[in-house]
């Protein structure tokens, strides 16, 4: 083997070039600048070849650091979270409350179970169905269910279809429309049941100028006294759906239960105290063949009313509904214990079921 000639006239051997690239290549600080023609080519040899240390000696080529930005944005977000339940857990509380927030799909058939419990939370003007069911409704005619309408008895599919939008135009007109639910008498509602109705008509004629347990206007039609108590928003949630069958003489049987939560304050400026006045209301209407009842067009006869009722006010009847608020609640603490969001179990009050005031397990 040749030797390469160094600047002082001395050579090297082609293995003390191939140690001296090595030692280079390794970060030595005595690499020549200038290496000659055989230590060029000796590098490149080297490079098309994997470097081994001397014998004995262990090769170890540095683990590349592993990364941790993951654990690190977890770490971070985890700070977060803590900072944010410390500084607001009403926020946190509402945020898992809310992640089930789509609305429930319609009712057709009565429900096996009472909705689920949740977390108690208060309500607010922006939001006054918070920590309650019904946050999870249907607005105002949207929740109450109408069926496919068929023939039956006297009536063809088409008939019963518009019989079916009336009795719901009954329900809007008697616990929705925003002037009866400030006290005003409910002319619509009123406007469809049959005028030759005598038991009816006796109660309406009476209701509303001298309310009793025995005729009280509450009985069909939702009122608030607007000298006490407002309404809060524009919304009442409901969930209910009608059904229909044959009934007597080929009658048009149908079936109302509707739920309607009304969230209301005092009437008194600046008070942000918000009661949900909670209403269940069961009625049975025949659409009849007028060529067997004396009856007008457009018109039903009411077969019977029910109705659950809570934070409504348990004193003597007023032709209107006078939840309690502040230190009066206590007062409504007796009576029975109803869920008023409970659709799972039949309606329990009516003409025939006595006056107990219902008192809420949850609102």
């Amino acid at each position: 083997m040749g030797a390469g000639t160094e600047p002082d006239g001395s050579s090297r051997s082609d293995e003390e070039w191939e140690r001296f690239l090595r030692e280079s290549m390794a970060g030595a600080a005595d690499a020549p600048k200038e290496p000659s023609a055989r230590a060029r080519d000796v590098a490149r040899r080297l490079g098309a070849e994997p470097v081994r240390g001397p014998e004995g000696w262990r090769s170890h080529t540095p683990a590349r650091p592993k990364r941790r930005t993951g654990w690190y944005a977890a770490g971070l977000l985890a700070l977060l979270v803590l900072l944010v339940v410390a500084l607001a857990p009403g926020r946190v509380v509402d945020l898992f409350a809310g992640a089930d927030s789509s609305p429930l799909a319609a009712e057709t058939a009565r429900p096996t179970q009472a909705p689920p419990v949740q977390a108690a939370q208060r309500p607010t003007r922006d939001e006054p169905f918070r920590g309650s069911p019904a946050a999870n409704w249907a607005s105002g005619a949207a929740g109450i269910t109408v069926p496919k309408a068929g023939p039956v008895g006297w009536m063809s599919a088409a008939e019963v279809e518009r019989a079916l939008a009336r009795s719901r135009d009954f329900l809007v007109a008697s616990g929705l429309d925003r002037g009866v639910l400030r006290g005003e008498r409910p002319e619509k509602a009123i406007a469809l049941i049959n005028p030759h109705q005598k038991d009816v008509q006796d109660l309406l004629k009476t209701a509303f100028r001298k309310p009793s347990e025995k005729n009280d206007p509450l009985l069909l039609f939702s009122r608030f006294q607007p000298a006490r108590t407002h309404l809060v928003g524009d919304v009442v949630k409901t969930r209910g759906r009608l059904t229909y069958r044959e009934g007597k003489r080929g009658a048009l049987q149908v079936t109302a239960d509707v739920t309607f939560v009304y969230p209301v304050t005092r009437a008194d400026e600046g008070d942000d105290e918000i009661v949900r006045t909670i209403v269940r209301r069961e009625l049975v209407l025949s659409w009849d063949n007028p060529d067997k009842v004396i009856t007008e067009p457009g018109t039903f006869s009411i077969v019977s009313y029910k109705y659950d009722m809570t934070n409504g006010g348990c004193g003597a009847p007023t032709g209107y509904f006078t939840p309690p608020f502040g230190t009066d609640r206590q007062a409504d603490e007796a009576g029975t214990e109803i869920d008023p969001y409970d659709r799972s179990v039949p309606v329990g009050r009516g003409e025939s079921a006595g006056d107990e005031c219902g008192r809420a397990t949850r609102s």
